[in-house]
This record gives C-alpha cells, structure tokens and sequence, in this order.
C-alpha cells in the first residue's frame, strides 16, 4: 500500500527559508520582551483533560484532541465513555498550562513573575486558509501584579514587538469584562443567558450585527434584550479616548467606581506612550475575548492588512485559583504568530558560502578549510564537486548560496560570487 507522504489534514511542512523567517521572527520578539524583564519557559505539550476541559477555555474546549490512555485492548466495549478512553489532551493555548506551571513551581519564582512562552499549539480546527490544527503561539504573562501596571506594561511590551518587526499602523482595542457584565445587568439578561451572549457577541467581526442578533434570540435572548445591548452599544462607540471613562459612567451607573478608575489609568498611560511611539488605541465595547476565564481588562490588536487581530489578551484573576487554592492576580497577552508572520516581507537572505572539493582531497584539509572561513562568521556548507562547473553553479545559485569558493590544494582559498559570471561558468 502507498502511503501518502502529505502532511496530516490541517497541518504543513516548514521549508528551511520558512523556518528562517520565523526564527528570526522569534528572535526579535524575544529580545524586546527579555528588555521588558519577561523570562522564557517552556511547558508540556500535553495536559491532563481535566485542566483542559475545566469550562474556562470557551469554545477552544471542543476543539481539544485527546489522546488515548496507555494500555487499552484493540477494541473496546460499546457505550463506553469518552472519559474511560482519554485522559490526556494538546494543549490549545500557552494560558492553561502555565496557571499549572505557576502553581507548580510558585515557591521557586521571583514575585511579581514575568513569564515568557512561545510554542505549538493544537486546536481540532476545520481547516482552511489562515486556520491550521497546529500552529504557534507567544505569549508574555505578568503574574502577582494586581495593578493595571500589568496590563499598560503589556500592551506597551507587545506593540513594542510588533514595532520591532516591522508592523505599524497598529491600534490597539481596549475593553473590560466588568462593563459587559454591568452592560447585561443593565439590560436585565438573566444569568444562564449570559455565557451565550458572550460568545455570541465575540462573533461579531465574523458575522456583522445582523448575525449576532439572529443567534443571540436563537440562544432564547429576548428581542428587546437584544435591542437594549445595541442601543448600549451605540452609545459607547467611537467614543474620544479621553471621554470614555464620563459616558461609561453615564450608561451605566451601576458600573463600579474601581472599574472606571482603572480604565482611565490605563488609558493615562496608552495616552502617554502615545507621545513617544506610534501607537494608536481605541475604546470597543463589542471585544469580548472568548476565553472564559477573564476577569477584568481586555485587549486586542488588530492591523490594516489582516481581516483578524493579531494579539489578544486580558486579566485573567481567578484563573490560577483553581489549582493554588487562592485567587493569584494575573494578566498576559499573545501574539498571533503565524497571522504575524504571515504580514512579514521575507527576511534578506545571509550570506551563504559553498566550499567545493574534488573526490581525490582529504577531507581533513577541506574541513580545516570551512573552519577557517567559519572563523569570519561566513555560514559554509561543503559539497562534493561533479559534473559540469557551470550547472553545478547555477544550481547553488538557485539553492540560495551567495558564493562559492573551489577548495584546490596548495591553492589560497578564493572566494566568488555566485552570479552569471562567463568566466566562472565556462571554467572546468
């Protein structure tokens, strides 16, 4: 039987000039976020499927693939429960398993802790383009911070990174999941309709409003509930950064006073970074984020060229709770990587070096040979000599190599450019 050597649905293969734009990518996000005091770590790919479906990771929990238990016979019984079978699953963000790591490893790490991860994550997708089953995220978290230091350090860390690639003309979307509870307060939204809206009114970029109604009275949300969020909601858009926190108390008045207080520190600073660096921010009171697990402000960043953010974040209090026994201020944002690296020009290509050498040298020379070009920070891949010098060229050319230097022994090593030299190409 043939097998077929594609990758699995949903997931690709990463070509060397690929992984190079990405590592470089990396690289330099890694290194904004190391001035900022962030520390990198690493976590299982795998989580027990308890943490995994603990209901606070919104829709993500139905994408999560499991894995089967060791042990278990070629056939089992029917009816058998999902839960006898699996009891691992992939990870489907870098969140969940860091509240794990930090109830872990606490007593080991510096407080407030800045923690700093970049990984694969898996999600049971349908694929399409700009969707993948596997794909990566990067995220910084602050942890033990209960101020909105956190979440002002963190927006100016990220735009800082996105700057640092390249990608400008940002804005920033700000939120707090405390205004929309007050906003369903408002509007009398019984609670076990709430999870719903939520989720709904999180579609809202992908659907339009006319969708967001329609599903919202699907999920048994009265019509004028509906019609009261949306007049709410006209009443907080495109409203001037300064005067948010005023309207805000004006729709609603039942919203608490550290709700407001904290925006507008927020707000304060975004404005003042504003002053020194390009970077834009908005008020939108229909950002939801859909992770259930947000306790207060929340953001995302969206970017000209991409119809979707491109980093998402938000306050997440009661997260790590659930494991330490003790709520754990904590906030953190994440890079959409892959729509990141997506909106990159390709990196220039480094100056690669081919050594040839004929079959009759030692190759203890022709090594000693690469060593000493290596010792010029030069990247030098040694290569058998065959066939015709011309064609063998033209082929280094188009494998990306910048030069090429023809090992003789006894001759001064001499280094050539590859491009259509006649000379070069003629000679045997």
């Amino acid at each position: 039987m043939k097998i077929d050597n594609s990758p699995p649905r949903g997931t690709r293969d990463l070509l060397p000039d690929v992984v190079t734009n990405r590592d470089r990518a990396l690289a330099t996000i890694a290194e904004v976020y190391q001035r900022y005091g962030y520390e990198r770590i690493e976590t299982p790919c795998l989580e027990d499927l308890v943490r995994l479906e603990s209901g606070e990771g919104g829709e993500n929990t139905k994408l999560i693939f499991r894995v089967l238990r060791r042990g278990l016979p070629k056939v089992v019984e029917a009816e058998t429960v999902v839960a006898g079978l699996a009891d691992l699953g992939l990870r489907f963000d870098l969140t969940v398993p860091l509240t794990r790591f930090y109830s872990n490893n606490h007593a080991r790490l510096r407080l407030p802790f800045r923690s700093f991860q970049a990984g694969s994550v898996w999600r049971a997708e349908r694929p399409q383009k700009g969707r993948y089953r596997q794909f990566t995220q990067c995220d910084i978290d602050l942890i033990g911070e209960r101020s909105v230091l956190a979440e002002s350090e963190l927006i100016e860390a990220t735009t800082d990174a996105l700057s640092a690639l390249g990608l400008d003309q940002t804005v920033v979307r700000l939120s707090d999941r405390r205004i929309l509870t007050a906003l369903a307060d408002a509007v009398g939204l019984p609670e076990q309709s709430r999870p719903g809206f939520f989720v709904t009114l999180d579609k809202l970029d992908k659907i339009g409003w006319d969708g967001v109604c329609a599903e919202l009275t699907t999920r048994g949300v009265q019509v004028e509930e509906v019609k009261r969020v949306l007049d709410f909601i006209a009443e907080l858009e495109d409203v001037p950064s300064r005067q948010v926190a005023d309207r805000l108390s004006k729709c609603l008045p039942a919203l608490p006073d550290n709700v407001l207080d904290d925006l507008v520190t927020t707000a304060s600073c975004l404005n003042r970074l504003s002053d020194h660096r390009d970077v834009h921010w908005v008020f939108d009171p229909t950002l939801v984020r859909g992770m259930g697990y947000y306790t207060g402000q929340i953001f995302e960043v969206s970017h000209p060229q991409s119809s979707s953010s491109i980093a998402g974040g938000g306050r997440y209090d009661r997260l790590i709770g659930r494991s330490l026994e003790r709520d754990v201020p904590a906030c953190g944002f994440s890079l959409g990587f892959e729509r990141i690296i997506d909106l990159l020009s390709q990196a220039p290509k480094s100056e690669t070096v081919a050594l040839l050498y004929d079959a009759d040298s030692l190759l203890s020379e022709v090594l000693e040979a690469a060593r000493t070009l290596r010792e010029d920070h030069k990247i030098v891949s040694v290569l058998s000599r065959h066939g015709q010098l011309g064609k063998q060229l033209a082929r280094l050319e188009q494998w990306g190599f910048t030069s090429f230097v023809y090992f003789r022994k006894g001759e001064e090593l001499s280094e050539h450019p590859l491009r259509q030299n006649p000379v070069l190409f003629s000679a045997t």
